[in-house]
């Protein structure tokens, strides 16, 4: 049945009052059975990775303590049908598209989406990611229609995604925009919740989703942290505002039980850090963001199945009625798949706590990978491979993302250079500065399974670095904004930063930083090409437009004056490799970090 079908019912109970009563529906099961069973199957992260991602992206520790090979779209489908009953919903938090490897990015994440919807997926949050290309894309992405400038895939016109994507903390600033609001609520024309939304504001998403199983009605509240717009490109979220998650939980909370849906389950886009080298059935999680969200929602949400960090844990956390309640996330890249096992009681209609077991089930490559989706996978392996596999320049050894001491790493050292490299003429850029997160994987001097050779490094190897398509940008900065700036990549400042997030200089600026310093007296002996920086003089200063437009809180980007645009940084990235074959991997000398 439809959540469509259910809330006609729904309405159809309804008292003089005027209240929405759920009507009495028969449950799947025998009839003198009290509770019927619900399996979820989640996964979060999943950033296109069709292909098994490599090096640490493809590995992941077990239940038993051994790092295995894990992740791959055929993998995922494999593991997903052994685990799936007659009982199952599967589910997503966020991040399945966006930030992902050219097979994928190649087409605007078509592939992956459909994907999603071969694996039988029924509901997804959003991600931060999911608004990369911006909010029209997005909804593109949702309804379907081939892309404004590229025009259609291969595959022909794109139909739209199989499952419901949820987002109930993203609102539009314009009261008077159009809102899918109603449409996640089957149509209600309940005062009360005509009431909820009015007070509220105006939904850029349906903040929920209703599913049914064994004749239990299933609510998913859809979140996305509420730091979106720090970490994506403004320009595309403009008319959207991120509003607190517990907050905008809690309405959906409230919309869910004005229609009669008890047995309510969050899917949120955010979560924590963990111990390293847990099982991924610890509850390994340290406190953070996520758990904020999953021990302040309201008491009626039974379930929080959390995204964003990557990370894979499962606990047992305190909602404010002092009830036990699941958090858990499943790792990224399809390396994880979180399963659910509850009991909804057919009177009540609400989830029995004490019936929840959870288990986060590695995608190991140990089984027989799914036939259907490796043919789905090799079609656009081959249609993207002429481009892929295209080689650009040579590496004499790894050049990786992982970071020194000091905050900076080989490989985001060699990214600033070539954006200085591409922004000298025409910019008159003079020094380079690369945020950490937008480096998102190794260059391995082994040969991929494509056979292009031992340190040969071809465009989809490039692009999976860096698969953003950022804008290079230029501006100008006095030595003091360049030095607030710095500042700003630390935390207990005022543009409030998550976590320390050091930029990748390029090799002719330096500086020294104190982590025992406070805040604004961090950053000294700022030098470009060994000349002291003053207060007082010009310097322009080259970034993506994700950076120079505020982005990972550094807001003092947004004080440069005189803006210049040039190349996009995956063709600076590609420019600079073909030009300086072989690139060894830079020393990282460039920052200096004392206590």
């Amino acid at each position: 049945m439809t959540s469509r079908s259910f809330l006609r019912l729904a309405m159809a109970g309804a008292v003089a009052s005027g209240a929405v009563m759920l009507a009495t529906l028969p449950a799947d099961a025998s009839s003198g059975a009290k509770t019927v069973p619900v399996r979820l199957l989640a996964l979060n992260d999943f950033h296109g990775n069709l292909e098994p991602p490599t090096g640490s992206s493809g590995r992941m520790v077990d239940e038993n303590g051994k790092t295995v090979d894990a992740g791959g779209a055929a993998y995922v489908a494999t593991h997903m049908k052994a685990l799936a009953d007659k009982n199952t919903i599967a589910v997503a938090q966020g991040d399945l598209i966006g930030a992902t490897p050219l097979i994928s990015a190649a087409y605007h994440d078509e592939p992956s989406v459909e994907f999603m919807g071969k694996l039988g997926l029924k509901v997804a949050a959003v991600g931060n990611h999911e608004f990369d290309e911006g909010y029209t894309e997005l909804r593109r992405i949702m309804k379907g229609g081939c892309h404004p400038v590229d025009g259609c895939s291969p595959a022909g016109p794109w139909k739209g995604a199989a499952f419901d994507y949820v987002g109930a903390n993203v609102l539009f600033k314009n009261s008077n925009e159009k809102t899918d609001a109603l449409a996640a609520l089957g149509g209600s024309s309940s005062p009360q919740v005509k009431q909820v939304l009015s007070d509220w504001g105006v939904p850029a998403l349906p903040p929920v989703s209703i599913k049914w199983m064994n004749g239990v009605p299933i609510g998913f509240i859809g979140l996305v942290t509420q730091t979106t717009p720090s970490i994506v490109t403004s320009e595309g979220i403009k008319d959207l505002k991120f509003v607190d998650e517990v907050k905008a939980a809690n309405v959906a909370s409230k919309l869910l039980k004005l229609v009669g849906v008890k047995a309510q389950v969050v899917l949120v886009h955010e979560g924590d850090q963990v111990t390293a080298g847990q099982s991924p059935d610890a509850c390994s999680a340290v406190p953070g963001a996520g758990n904020r969200i999953a021990t302040q929602v309201d008491p009626e949400i039974d379930v929080v199945l959390s995204g964003h960090s990557h990370q894979a844990y499962l606990c047992k956390v305190k909602d404010p009625a002092g009830n036990d309640r699941l958090y858990s996330q499943g790792g990224s890249f399809g390396r994880v798949i979180t399963q659910v096992d509850l009991n909804v009681n057919v009177k009540t209609h609400d989830i029995d706590r004490a019936s929840v077991v959870a288990d986060n089930h590695v995608v190991t490559r140990t089984v027989t990978p799914d036939p259907e989706i490796s043919a789905f996978v090799q079609t656009w392996k081959d249609r993207v491979a002429p481009v892929a596999n295209k080689p650009v320049g040579t590496i004499t050894a790894d050049i990786t993302n992982v970071a020194a001491p000091s905050g900076e790493s080989p490989l985001g050292d060699l990214i600033a250079d070539s954006q200085l490299a591409a922004t000298k003429t025409g910019g008159n850029a003079q020094i380079a500065l690369m945020n950490p997160g937008g480096v998102r994987a190794s260059l391995t001097y082994a040969t991929s399974p494509a056979n292009e050779g031992d340190g040969v490094v071809t465009y989809g190897e490039a692009f999976t670095v860096q698969p953003f398509n950022n804008l290079m940008q230029v501006v100008t900065l006095t030595g003091a904004q360049l030095k607030t700036v710095l500042e700003q990549q630390f935390t207990g400042g005022p543009n409030n930063q998550a976590f320390t997030k050091i930029l990748q200089p390029s090799a002719n600026f330096t500086y020294t930083y104190s982590r025992g310093a406070a805040w604004g007296s961090k950053v000294s002996d700022m030098k470009i090409d060994g000349v002291p920086v003053t207060d007082t003089q010009s310097i322009r200063v080259a970034a993506n437009n994700f950076l120079v437009g505020g982005g990972d809180a550094f807001l003092g980007f947004k004080d440069g004056t005189d803006l210049w645009s040039g190349p996009l940084d995956i063709d600076a990235f590609v420019e600079h490799l073909g030009e300086n074959n072989p690139v060894a991997p830079p020393a990282t000398n460039r920052i200096t970090a004392v206590d």
